[in-house]
This record gives C-alpha cells, structure tokens and sequence, in this order.
C-alpha cells in the first residue's frame, strides 16, 4: 500500500476556533480568533479599496494583498495563545521578546505544509513588510484590528454589558490616531450600523434604496 504523506497545517488553522479573545473580561458572547479573523479581513479590504478609490494617495494597494495578510494575522495564537495587548504591548523587552515567540510559532506551522508551500505561507504567518506598499499593508490590518475590537465593544455594551466601557474608548484613542481618512470614513459611515437591530438595518437599506431612486 502506497505511504501517502498527511499535512495537519489547515486542520491546525480550524482550531482557531478554540482560542477566546478578551481572556481577563467578563463577555456576555465569546469571541474566538477565527470569528475575529474574519471580521478583520473583511474590514481590511474595506479600507483598502476606500484608500484606493476614495481618497487620493499617491501610494495604492491591492485589497486583495491586504485581505489576505489580515486573514492570517492572528493565526501563530493557535500556538502561542491570546496574550492580553496590557501585557502584550507593556515595554519593548516584552514585544521583542513577543515577535520572536510569534515567528517561532509561524514556523512551526508552515512546517505543518508541504516543503514547496512553507515559503509562501512563512510569509502570510510572519511577514516581513519592509517595502512601503507592505508598511501601508501593515497600517490597514492594524486600523481593521482596532475596529473589530472597537465594534465588539459596541455589541458587548448593546447586550447590557458594562465591562467594556473603558476599553471601547481606549481603542477609539487609538483608532483616531491612526491618521488615515479611510478609516475615518468607515468609523463614521459603517460602524454606526452595529448597534442597530435587524428591522433598523432593513429600514436602513430601504431609505439608501430611495435615495438612489430619486
């Protein structure tokens, strides 16, 4: 009987499901780092193509790049864990420290692949981003990162829970920081909407509708 050769690498990356995000906070809904993953992919491209279409930079890239970089963003914590951003980002001992962790951990993975796709994926799990177009890359998952958990803290307050009060305008600190006006726009003109009900948002998209139609 031939010897066929199994890879564990994308059953590794299903197993996202099992790491819970906002470990020290009381959360009326979990969130999982394949949810939050997700979420940020989706946002990332969001910004890229408003960066791209929107506003005018001189400097332009594929929101498809992005998308993909932040679908993978968070995917060495299926090794290393969710560590708390308090503890994560405490001083620069700690994030070096961090970072190398991160890379072992993306190794690890990648290993995880046959030998003719590591390369590939290493860079997804680890990126380097030393191009300008790749700090640009960088900049919209980080903003994306940001948002999500910006939004999470919108829906945990909505289901009546306080908890998340303080870190909701944290990360709105932060967010506002960030200086690009693609993420402003989406702060502005999406986010909003998730503390809707179902019946808003459907009212919602009718009166675009009509808008439309007039």
């Amino acid at each position: 009987m031939e010897d066929i050769n199994n890879y564990g690498f994308f059953a590794m990356l299903d197993r996202m499901q099992y790491i819970n995000r906002w470990g020290l906070m009381r959360n009326n809904k979990m969130e999982n780092i394949k949810e939050h993953s997700f979420d940020v992919a989706v946002i990332a491209h969001a910004l890229a193509v408003l960066h791209n279409e929107m506003f005018e930079h001189e400097l332009t890239t594929d929101p498809y790049k992005v998308l993909t970089y932040a679908l993978y963003h968070d995917c060495t914590e299926i090794i290393t864990g969710d560590l708390p951003t308090p503890i994560k980002y405490r001083n620069e001992t700690i994030k070096q420290a961090y970072r190398e962790v991160e890379h072992e951990a993306a190794v690890r993975l990648s290993s995880l692949l046959p030998d003719i796709m590591q390369d590939e994926y290493l860079e997804l799990l680890s990126p380097k981003f030393e191009t300008e177009e790749d700090l640009l890359v960088k900049k919209l998952v980080k903003a994306a990162d940001r948002i999500s958990a910006y939004i999470k803290c919108i829906t945990e307050e909505a289901s009546g829970n306080t908890e998340f009060t303080s870190a909701k305008k944290t990360i709105k600190d932060t967010i506002d920081k960030i200086g690009l006006p693609e993420v402003d726009y989406f702060m502005e003109r999406f986010v909003p909407s998730y503390g809707y009900t179902l019946d808003e948002l459907n009212a919602q998209g009718a009166r675009n509708k009509e808008r439309q139609n007039f």
